[in-house]
């Protein structure tokens, strides 16, 4: 997916991956309030990273396209393309998860 937000600094901007909300038989529907909020998506777009003391680049742990976990109130939830995206610090990166073989 291309977007067309560039975060600064050490910003990154994450979709949410939605957990499945099913229930045995598929008859019950959770409404969007109830449901938990995803701790975990994929990077669309990553800072330059932040500058330190000297004016120097902190280069960014994390890429386009790592899956990534993150704190359940983590960044800044915007709308874009009617989808919805998270803009937060990298700080706010638990960690990136292992892809799957």
């Amino acid at each position: 997916m291309s977007i067309n937000v560039r975060p600064l600094g050490d910003r990154v901007v994450v979709e949410p991956i939605e957990q499945e909300e099913t229930i045995a038989g598929g008859a019950l529907v959770l409404p969007e309030t109830a449901k938990e909020k995803p701790q975990h998506g994929a990077i669309l777009a990553v800072g330059a990273g932040a500058k330190d003391d000297q004016g120097n680049r902190i280069p960014m742990d994390v890429e386009v396209g790592n899956r990534v976990l993150f704190a359940k109130y983590a960044g800044t939830e915007i709308k874009l393309d009617n989808k919805k995206l998270l803009i937060m610090k990298e700080s706010d990166i638990l960690g990136i998860l292992a892809d799957e073989d």
